[in-house]
C-alpha cells in the first residue's frame, strides 16, 4: 500500500478527494502500483484513512475517468493497463471544450476536472454521510408497496409538513396546501415560468444573477432586463426607473448568499423591492436555497410581502446533498394549484422516495448538527481564499464569510476573461468568467469563486501566472 500522508488543514490543504488522486496518479506513474494491481476497497480505505466512503468513491471516480484505473463490477478497482479500454474507462484526460453545452449539461457528466473553482456546489466530502445514511437504513424499512406509486402531485406530506415548521420560524405562515415539492429549486422556476409568464413578457433579474435561470428565461422567450446587484440587494433606484420604463411581470431574486456574487439583501432594500413590486403589480419569485447558511437576521422577502404576489423557492442541495433533487415553491393556494397541474404536465409527481429520504435526514440526521460544521468550515475557507485574493490583488465585491461564493475580479482587461478560463482547463482548473452569470453574455473579468474549492494552491499558482505576479 503506498503512503497516502492526507493533510487535514482544512484551512490551506486540496479537498481529501484531490489528495487521494495525486497520491495514487503519482504512484501509478511512478510505478509503485503497476498495472493490474489492485486498489484496497472503497470501506477498506475509508475506514483506514478514516475517511468518508463518499470522499474514497469519488477519488475512484476521478482515476477512473482519467483513465488510470479500471473498474469492473464485482471485482473492484485496479490499475488500468497501457492503452486498456472498457466501458467504465476514458482515454487520459483532455481538457473538454468550454462551450455553454459543457457548461449547461455535460458538466454534470464530466467529472475529470481536478479543481472546480467555478463550481456550485459543496464538495462531496462535506455532505451529511452520517445523516443519508441513517435515512438509507430507515427507507430499506418501508414496505415496498408504500413506495410502487407515483405519489401525491404535492409531494410526501411529512416533508411538507417540516417545510411548514421551518417556515414558521422564519416569519412565513403556511399551510400544506401552501408548499409544492419539485425535483429541485430549478424546476420550481422553471414551472414559476411555464405558469404565470408568457413569450414576450419582460422580467427582471439581478445582474449577475444565477445562470441556469437566465437559460431558462431566454428559453421560454421573455424579454429579461437586468439590474445591477449590490452587495445589500438590487440597486433599488435603477429597478424604479426600469419598472416605469419596461412595465415587467416579475422580478427574480437570490435574497441569502446570492449565486454568485454572496451578498444578501439587507432589511432596507427588500423593504424597497417589496414597496416598488406592489406599487407596479409585479410577481416577486424569491430563490432563497442558501437560506440555511445564512446569518440569522436576513430579511425573508415573501414574509414582508405576505405571499400576496411573492413566490418563495427553497431546496436542500445546499446542505443534504445535490444528488438527491428535492426543492420546493411557497405561494398562495390558486397559484399552487396551478403550478401542481402544469407539474404533472410535464413531469408527473416528484420522486417520493427522494423526498421520504429527505425528511428522514432531517428528522434522524442531526441536521441541524451538520449544518453548524458546515458554517464553521466555509468560514475558515472564506478567510483563507479571501487573504490569497488580497495577496494577488483581485477586487472582492463583498466577503461574508459565509455561504458557497466569492465574487472577485481579476486585474485583467473583461475581454481576456473567456480565453483564461480556456487556459484554466489545460492546467485541470474550472473558472467561472461573468459573463456566464450576465443577462447579455457581455465579457466581464469577474469571477465566481466556489470558495471550498478554491482553496487549493495550484489554483493560486495559476492565476499568479495569469496576473504575472
Amino acid at each position: 500500500m503506498i503512503d497516502l500522508n492526507l493533510e487535514r488543514d482544512r484551512a490551506r490543504a486540496p479537498t481529501l478527494v484531490e489528495q487521494l488522486v495525486r497520491a495514487f496518479a503519482q504512484a501509478i506513474g511512478a510505478q509503485t502500483l503497476r498495472a493490474g494491481a489492485a486498489l484496497p476497497s472503497v470501506r477498506q480505505l475509508a475506514r483506514e484513512q478514516g475517511l468518508s466512503t463518499f470522499t474514497v468513491t469519488e477519488a475512484y471516480g476521478r482515476l477512473v475517468s482519467m483513465g488510470l484505473v479500471a473498474s469492473r463490477p464485482g471485482s473492484g478497482y485496479r490499475v488500468a493497463a497501457r492503452g486498456e479500454a472498457t466501458r467504465s474507462e476514458m482515454p487520459a484526460w483532455q481538457p473538454p471544450s468550454l462551450t455553454a453545452t459543457w457548461l449547461l449539461s455535460d458538466v454534470y457528466a464530466d467529472h475529470s476536472v481536478p479543481i472546480k473553482a467555478g463550481c456550485g456546489t459543496l464538495p462531496n466530502e462535506w455532505i451529511n454521510e452520517g445523516g443519508l445514511h441513517q435515512a438509507l437504513r430507515a427507507l430499506a424499512r418501508v414496505p415496498a408497496a408504500r413506495l410502487a406509486d407515483y405519489g401525491h402531485p404535492y409531494g410526501f406530506a411529512p416533508l411538507r409538513e417540516r417545510i411548514v415548521e421551518q417556515l414558521d420560524r422564519l416569519g412565513l405562515p403556511a399551510a400544506l396546501d401552501n408548499i409544492l415539492l419539485t425535483q429541485g429549486a430549478t424546476q420550481a422556476l422553471d414551472l414559476i415560468v411555464r405558469t404565470l409568464l408568457r413569450p414576450g413578457d419582460v422580467v427582471i433579474v439581478e445582474d449577475p444573477g444565477y445562470c441556469n435561470l437566465l437559460q431558462i428565461l431566454k428559453l421560454a422567450g421573455l424579454k429579461v432586463v437586468g439590474v445591477p446587484r449590490t452587495p445589500t440587494g438590487l440597486d433599488v433606484d435603477a429597478l424604479d426607473a426600469l419598472v416605469v420604463t419596461h412595465r415587467p411581470k416579475a422580478v427574480f431574486v437570490n435574497t441569502a448568499l446570492q449565486n454568485p456574487t454572496g451578498a444578501t439583501f439587507s432589511m432596507a432594500s427588500a423593504f424597497r423591492l417589496v414597496q416598488i413590486a406592489e406599487r407596479a403589480g409585479m410577481w416577486i419569485v424569491e430563490d432563497d436555497v442558501s437560506r440555511e447558511l445564512a446569518p440569522s437576521n436576513t430579511p425573508l422577502i415573501a414574509a414582508m410581502e405576505g405571499l400576496q404576489r411573492a413566490l418563495y423557492i427553497g431546496g436542500f442541495s445546499k446542505t443534504v446533498t445535490p444528488a438527491l433533487r428535492c426543492g420546493y415553491v411557497v405561494g398562495q393556494r390558486d397559484v399552487l394549484r396551478e403550478l401542481a397541474r402544469i407539474k404533472m404536465a410535464v413531469g408527473l409527481t416528484s420522486s417520493e422516495t427522494i423526498e421520504r429520504i429527505v425528511d428522514k435526514v432531517l428528522v434522524e440526521g442531526h441536521y441541524a448538527r451538520h449544518v453548524e460544521r458546515v458554517d464553521e468550515r466555509l468560514k475558515e475557507a472564506h478567510a483563507a481564499v479571501e487573504a490569497s485574493m488580497d495577496e494577488l490583488g483581485l477586487e472582492i465585491f463583498h466577503r461574508p464569510r459565509a455561504g458557497l461564493f466569492l465574487w472577485a475580479r481579476l486585474p485583467i482587461e473583461d475581454e481576456r476573461a473567456a480565453e483564461v478560463a480556456t487556459e484554466a482547463l489545460g492546467d485541470g482548473i474550472w473558472l467561472a468568467p461573468g459573463s456566464y452569470f450576465r443577462p447579455d453574455d457581455a465579457a466581464s473579468a469577474w469571477f465566481r469563486f466556489n470558495v471550498p474549492y478554491s482553496n487549493d494552491e495550484r489554483l493560486w499558482r495559476f492565476l499568479r501566472r495569469v496576473v504575472g505576479t
